[in-house]
């Protein structure tokens, strides 16, 4: 059967074990070939090939629920529930999602872009089992890296307290995450992995135990194990626990699946897969740069440049900068929680390991943590991600801005991402942020303006200072590194004009310059570098007999062009004709930026479209 060819994973219970080892083999290089040219999440799904193959073979989907944590990892079963024929697509503008979407098949049954949900979900449907019979068998796959996660944590405890529920848990144990696993649990599956198979030792335990003692056998074999192995974590939560499995072993996974499913209480099954199995550049990567890959050369492993050469993205520029800072400055620490690649932290981590931190996939504890930093004297630089910020909420709110910490948050991938689609678009930090007192966000249009703003956000003392930035590249120079100037809280004219005022911030503000240049019209174009504290002077100047638009590469509501409207109005200075330009009340899909913008008319031409119209309705 040709991959493109296949309608739904039943065909797969007539398949014997070699035939399945060979479907294996083709979805590999189907998976290469594809992401080769679309780019997207390769290593994640290498790994688990085989594991897939066996969760549809020997389960029933979807009347069998099988949740894949996070979803990157789903492409293998995208392929075995008959979307192979989309991958041309695949995290294009109306194309296939590089995330489980429930509208795309029934055999995706719910959708995560954030890590660690996987077991809350599986609960709920083990739960909402009572009333729904269509529900049958219901198996969690898990990372390694996100099982160490608080929610999925949290799950796991829940989940034990019920010994009446059967879930399915598959521990997916590659040894790494995107980043490298840390913390005691990643030591403890550490000194699993060195053990003997638990159903192996399982037999050995019975032989050993007197007969008197027979009835006592499971209490008994759970201590001698602890004791070999330093751990019964998973039984004293309530867990049956198999393992560790080969993952990439065809007749052992049916084998236990077959085993577990007749097993009427919670089981974990942990299973060793290799990340980016069968791709040499992948499978050799222990540093995640294969985890989220652009297109690539297939022979090579080269990923294709798309930069010139004397730029790079904001996230670089940000790095040279916290390394230039370590180097004269011992109390100050850089955070992440288990983005250093993503964040290009990994040479700061490499030269100054002892100011490093990386919490793990643990958005929560990286935040109070560096609000504690910053209490105590140490200056501390938090670089997350602008969709993961949203998992921190709550301690921004509470343990850093309420005591006024003085934390530098890093913002990165803000606004608009691409092909990560709908969870990862960093369209809501803006809204999120800004009604809290004490905090200071800022989002630069260049490199120049990144560094001056870093400058003063190492001075600011009066609590967290929040820099934006995008997912793109510009231009820069080192030597820029080597400047002072500082650029406190302020706004910036770009243009002058005199028929209307544009406001917008970050990238935006370099296209509107060109456009208004080649429109010819006398348009304001004000750089907002500062979205808080609003430049009130510069609102003062601001004509409100002439239109005025505000963009904003964020969702309208609560967002820049709100505050500034009622901050004039406030004033009696309601605009007589206003625009806000932003991302309306709805998820915005996957895409590139470009093509997002123009289909949302918010690019730089539409921009200029939108004030041509205002003025001549005047």
């Amino acid at each position: 059967m040709r991959l493109k060819d296949i309608k739904d994973p039943s065909f797969l219970k007539a398949l014997s074990v070699p035939e399945c080892a060979e479907l294996a083999s083709e979805i590999r290089t189907f998976l290469v070939e594809n992401v080769a040219k679309t780019g997207g999440h390769l290593s994640s799904n290498l790994g688990v090939v085989e594991l897939t193959i066996a969760l549809h073979k020997m389960f029933d989907s979807p009347q069998d629920k099988i949740i894949f944590d996070v979803g990157h990892q789903g492409y293998v079963h995208k392929i075995l529930t008959g979307r192979a024929g989309d991958f041309s697509r695949l995290r294009k503008i109306d194309g296939l999602s590089g995330f489980l979407k429930r509208d795309e098949s029934v055999h995706d049954v719910f959708e995560a872009g954030h890590s660690s949900t996987s077991l809350a979900a599986a609960a709920g449907m083990l739960f909402a089992k009572n009333h729904n019979k269509d529900i049958g068998h219901v198996v969690a796959v898990i990372g390694d890296g996100a099982l160490a996660s608080g929610m999925a944590l949290e799950s796991l405890n829940f989940l034990g307290h019920h010994p009446d529920l059967n879930p399915v848990i598959i521990l997916n144990d590659n040894e790494m995450s995107i980043s490298e696993n840390v913390g005691h649990l990643a030591r403890m599956l550490t000194r699993l992995r060195m053990k003997r198979s638990y159903r192996s030792f399982r037999r050995r335990a019975a032989k050993l135990v007197p007969g008197r003692f027979r009835k006592l056998t499971t209490k008994i074999e759970n201590r001698v194990k602890g004791f070999l192995t330093g751990t019964t974590y998973f039984e004293s939560l309530g867990y049956r626990y198999y393992g560790p499995l080969d993952g990439h072993d065809l007749k052992g996974l049916c084998k236990a699946f077959e085993v577990v499913k007749r097993n009427p209480s919670p089981t974990v099954i942990h299973v060793r897969t290799k990340k980016g199995k069968g791709y040499p550049p992948a499978e050799n990567d222990n540093r995640g740069l294969w985890h989220g890959v652009p297109p690539f050369d297939v022979e090579s492993g080269a990923f294709k440049k798309t930069a010139r050469d004397d730029s790079l993205s904001y996230s670089e520029i940000v790095a040279r900068y916290l390394e230039s800072h370590a180097e004269k400055n011992k109390a100050f620490y850089v955070l992440t929680p288990a983005m250093a690649e993503g964040s290009a932290l990994t040479d700061f981590c490499d030269k100054f390991p002892d100011q490093f931190i990386d919490t793990g996939i643990a958005e929560a504890t990286a935040v109070t943590l560096a609000g504690s930093l910053a209490l105590f004297g140490v200056k501390p630089f938090l670089s997350i991600y602008s969709t993961f910020l949203q998992r921190a909420y709550d301690q921004v709110l509470h343990d850093v801005a309420r005591q006024k910490a003085p934390v530098i948050f890093g913002i990165d991938r803000s606004g608009i991402v691409g092909g990560d689609g709908e969870t990862h678009q960093g369209i809501y930090d803006i809204p999120m942020l800004s009604h809290i007192p004490n905090v200071t966000i800022a989002h630069p249009r260049n490199a120049e303006e990144l560094l001056g703003i870093l400058r003063h956000a190492f001075t600011h003392e009066k609590g967290p200072f929040f820099v934006r930035y995008a997912k793109m590249t510009t231009r820069f120079s080192d030597e820029w590194l080597d400047h002072e100037e500082k650029i406190t809280p302020s706004w910036k004219e770009i243009l002058p004009g005199k028929d209307a005022t544009v406001i917008a911030f970050g990238e935006m503000v370099n296209e509107l310059e060109k456009r208004i240049k080649a429109s010819g019209r006398s348009i304001r174009l004000i750089d907002a570098r500062y979205l808080k504290p609003l430049d009130e002077e510069t609102l003062e100047r601001v004509d409100v007999d002439r239109p005025l638009v505000v963009h904003e590469e964020s969702t309208l509501s609560g967002g820049l062009g709100e505050r500034v409207l009622s901050h004039l109005a406030a004033r009696d200075r309601v605009p007589a004709r206003f625009s806000a330009l932003g991302f309306r009340d709805a998820y915005i899909g996957q895409g590139s930026r470009k093509e997002i913008l123009v289909r949302q008319n918010l690019d730089a031409d539409s921009v200029i479209a939108t004030v041509k119209r205002m003025l001549d309705a005047s």
